[in-house]
């Protein structure tokens, strides 16, 4: 099997209020296939989001192996971690962090932009994604006009840009009711099929979105205690 994901022991601590050592992630063993959706559900202080951060290249684990792609990014310089975010991984965050003075189009636009991609190439995408999200004729809005549910979809939308393996939702649920929660979800889950990407999301909410994935990862105190196969 392909996996998109493997974590070997990962351990990460940090400091707390300047003395207080916290033991995030204490061996964390995972891996996910290549167009898995994997929930990681667990208490606040679990270490889901710090999880998230070092599979994501935002933090470095202390010790251990994040592999992606085949790629172990924990040996990788700061200058090949900023290639591997721009080209392998995407990220969709609770609050959306859409720029709010962009349009829908712009907003998608903006990895693009930065990855280099041609005017043309880079209109014919993003029509694409907004097609696939279900806001082609929400393009000139802005996020102020739109839904907390559309929010989210721009953003999922934004995410997918420039074809990443990897997709990494932080309670991307956290804001919405439960309606836009489940659109959100079944989203992810046909963005992931119709793209060929892997989805990680972390969650609190076991109802409405970990038993829509196929996988769910119970992480407390660092380590993953529990996995279950969610039958469909």
């Amino acid at each position: 099997m392909s996996y998109v994901v493997e974590c070997i022991d990962v351990h990460k601590s940090y400091q707390q209020m300047g003395k207080v050592i916290v033991r995030a992630l204490r061996g964390v063993n995972m891996k996910v296939a290549k167009g898995e959706v994997v929930a990681i559900v667990g208490p606040s202080g679990s270490g889901k989001t710090t999880l998230l951060n070092c599979i994501g290249t935002v933090d470095k684990p202390d010790r251990g192996e994040i592999i992606i792609d085949g790629i172990d990014i924990t040996k990788l310089p700061e200058k090949k971690l900023v290639e591997i975010r721009r080209k392998k991984i995407g990220f969709v965050f609770q609050t959306f962090n859409l720029i709010p003075v962009l349009t829908v189009f712009e907003n998608v636009e903006v990895p693009l932009i930065i990855a280099g991609v041609p005017r043309e190439k880079r209109r014919e995408r993003v029509m694409e994604l907004l097609k696939l999200v279900g806001l082609e004729g929400r393009i000139d809005h802005r996020p102020s006009e739109l839904s907390g549910g559309e929010q989210q979809r721009v953003a999922i939308a934004r995410a997918l840009a420039n074809s990443p393996s990897l997709i990494l939702a932080d309670e991307p649920t956290g804001e919405l009711d439960t309606k836009n929660t489940e659109i959100i979800v079944n989203l992810l889950r046909d963005c992931a099929s119709k793209e060929g990407a892997s989805v990680i999301i972390a969650t609190h909410d076991i109802e409405n979105v970990a038993k829509r994935c196929d996988r769910i990862l119970h992480l407390r105190d660092g380590v993953i205690v529990k996995e279950e196969v969610v039958s469909k």
